[in-house]
């Protein structure tokens, strides 16, 4: 089935503004309670979901699946699947939702993703790329953006990127995140893959040569601000960072509205986990568990003194019966008292 795109929002968006630094949509970790906290941190950092198939999007519990909250925009929702009719009613969903941005996932190397035929292994099909978001941009004015590696297995990537971006780019997609590894589907864990293949930063940047029309973001061992400002002073449209962002979110996200966005002062982190407690509060009232929310949080003060004894009681206390904000503040006296 042919589809004909729909022209996408203006460059010149918030979101597109916003992807300047974006937090990747990382599984089992950017749910909403995590995105509230980073929220909370950068005002203007673009947030990604973790990534929802196609199929669960229109099939299963959608309220469930795509909640979130109002204070989290900018937000996109990052689907996973290969059929374009399908994706083209999950997109349609997410933007009576209200998201701002709807990305297709060509980068995930896990076995789940690769048996449902997408994710990663849809390098090997930029055609069928092609196809899906010419059907998702057909149903919205949304940004239709697409996250890829560099290619996969035996492919060489130096070929292989620039044909992949070609050819989606001339369905109507302008913005790509690139994660600068190859993903080895046949050999290596999803874990391995993160790390073992090396990095081709030296690629993104002849990418954005080759293509400047393109907006591109680059993703893959970006740890903090200082290399995520060396990579845009040197062109790049924008920075991705993951797990860095995950497990020490205040040297990533409390400086980068000043630092990355030239806009406000850099945070504080206990300042934070107060502004934290009214969430924290309506969580656990509307019956969910503390820990749901706290496990976000538990490298919030990585590298101060107190850091340890934070993480040990929110991992002791956080799960028991009755557990609230109090935990949270008790938790928050070994950083206080150290620091005092």
């Amino acid at each position: 089935m042919q589809y004909e795109p729909t022209p996408q929002a203006p460059t010149t968006s918030r979101v597109t503004q916003a992807a300047r630094l974006s937090v990747a949509p990382m599984m089992d970790w950017t749910d909403r309670h995590c995105r509230h906290f980073h929220r909370l941190m950068s005002r203007h950092a673009l947030l990604y979901t973790e990534m929802v198939t196609a199929a669960a999007v229109v099939h299963g519990d959608t309220a469930r699946l795509l909640a979130y909250g109002q204070d989290e925009h900018p937000v996109a929702l990052q689907l996973g699947g290969s059929d374009p009719a399908l994706l083209a009613q999950a997109t349609k969903i997410a933007a009576d939702m209200g998201y701002d941005e709807v990305n297709l996932n060509c980068g995930c190397p896990s076995y789940r993703v690769q048996s449902g035929r997408f994710g990663a292994v849809l390098m090997t099909e930029p055609d069928l790329v092609a196809d899906c978001v010419s059907a998702m941009m057909a149903v919205t004015k949304l940004p239709i953006t697409v996250k890829c590696r560099i290619g996969v297995d035996d492919q060489d990537p130096a070929e292989v990127l620039p044909d992949f971006l070609t050819r989606v780019s001339a369905a109507g997609v302008d913005r790509f995140t690139i994660h600068a590894r190859k993903a080895w589907l046949q050999g290596l864990s999803p874990k391995e893959n993160r790390d073992i293949p090396p990095l081709d930063y030296d690629l993104v940047h002849a990418m954005k040569a080759q293509f400047p029309a393109l907006h591109l973001s680059i993703n893959g061992g970006i740890a903090d601000l200082d290399l995520t400002g060396e990579l845009l002073d040197a062109g790049l449209d924008g920075v991705m960072i993951g797990r860095a962002a995950y497990h020490d979110p205040a040297a990533i996200l409390l400086d980068a509205d000043a630092r990355i966005f030239n806009d406000g002062t850099p945070g504080d982190a206990i300042q934070i986990v107060h502004a934290m407690l009214p969430y924290i509060a309506d969580h656990v009232a509307a019956g969910g568990k503390l820990g749901q929310v706290t496990r976000h949080m538990l490298g919030l003060f990585q590298g101060r003194p107190g850091a340890r004894l934070w993480r040990r009681h929110l991992s002791e206390h956080a799960h028991k019966d009755g557990a609230g904000v109090d935990v949270v503040l008790d938790a928050l006296r070994h950083v206080t008292t150290l620091a005092a």
